[in-house]
């Protein structure tokens, strides 16, 4: 079953998604749908980096770079 979504934006941001609609070609509903699915891939991950965040950083660990370092 599909589920209608309504949502309200600013003008500027319609602004910013008509551009991004005419380079890409998509409708507003498909961009929608994929810049929704990429948000709720990329939500995970950001918690589990919030949640192990003070762990790196009582190992020393401050930057992304450090964390780079240490495990090449």
């Amino acid at each position: 079953m599909d589920t209608t979504l309504t949502i309200r934006i600013d003008r500027e941001l319609e602004q910013l998604l008509e551009e991004s609609l005419k380079r890409s070609g998509q409708s507003k509903s498909e961009w929608v749908r994929q810049a929704l699915k990429r948000q709720l891939t990329i939500e995970p991950f950001q918690q589990l980096r919030k949640e192990l965040l003070p762990y790196g950083e009582a190992q020393g660990w401050l930057t992304d770079e450090d964390v780079f370092r240490e495990v090449s």
